[in-house]
């Protein structure tokens, strides 16, 4: 992936990147982790690596399993979290983080994963997002989608700043989806189920253009929303959905069913028709 690189200042050779201070004043690289400089005006973003589950295999610490979430900006739909145990042997080719990836190459690499690897999907509702808030909502999924895994794994590699509540070991790493290639796998598995899912929404509630947008605020879901008002795959807490309903539905109003109030974990053990 080639980016621009941003403008230097005058002082700055043209080959380098000005310093940044570091913890105690020192100066560090501009250039981020995983980042390569290939020559003036640009700069790659190196790919993920096996690089940490390789030396937790060295060690006798297996399996090892990397998880992710999807969904957790839009305004309608569940959010998606996906665990992932790569088969060392059979890991395959062009892994990366779900958001430099094509959907086509992340439906190409979605297949592999799920023909190669251990994995499971867990879900969390609307209803339990409105409940408990996103964070909380992604977190528990998170920690479903592990538990489910066919064998618990010995280490977790979950993206972001928070653990989740697993019983073994876990690691929280701020942009692992770009850094591990566990968590890329998982993004991966997260991002294509939810995509999957909300154009089957679509189809429930037409009219909103989910298959589309995939549920997030962006100018026609919004225009759709005050159209047509909230539907029941809707977060009702979120500030665009409340002010929807307000114009469409003021009052008490009675919950409508929930597609996903109960417990929804996919394994790898099981054959999923229409994800």
């Amino acid at each position: 992936m080639i980016r621009d690189q941003a403008k230097k200042p005058a002082k700055a050779p043209a080959n380098e990147a000005p310093a940044k201070a570091g913890k105690g004043g020192a100066e560090k690289p501009a250039a981020a982790k995983g980042v390569a400089k290939l020559g003036k005006g640009v700069i790659a973003v190196a790919p993920p690596s096996f690089r940490r589950e390789r030396a937790l295999l060295k060690q006798g610490v297996w399996p090892v399993a990397g998880c992710d979430e999807a969904g957790r900006g839009p305004l309608a739909g569940p959010v998606v979290a996906a665990a992932v145990v790569l088969d060392p042997k059979r890991i395959p080719k062009g892994l990366d983080d779900s958001k430099r990836l094509t959907a086509e190459e992340r439906e190409e690499l979605f297949e592999k994963i799920c023909r190669t690897s251990a994995f499971a999907v867990a879900f969390a509702s609307p209803a339990r997002i409105d409940r408990d808030n996103i964070l909380r909502a992604s977190l528990w999924a998170l920690a479903r989608a592990v538990h489910a895994l066919p064998e618990l794994p010995k280490r977790v590699f979950v993206d972001g700043r928070d653990r989740i509540d697993v019983s073994c070991d876990c690691e929280a790493v701020i942009g692992g989806d770009g850094l591990v290639m566990s968590i890329a796998a998982a993004s991966i598995v997260a991002k294509v189920t939810r995509d999957r899912l909300m154009c089957a929404l679509a189809q429930d509630c037409p009219g909103y253009g989910f298959e589309q947008h995939k549920g997030y605020a962006v100018p026609e879901h919004l225009a759709a929303l005050n159209r047509l008002g909230p539907s029941v795959h809707h977060r009702s807490l979120f500030a665009p959905v409340v002010a929807a309903r307000a114009k469409h539905q003021p009052g008490i109003i009675t919950p409508e069913p929930d597609l996903f109030a109960e417990t929804t974990v996919i394994t790898s053990t099981e054959i999923t028709v229409g994800l």
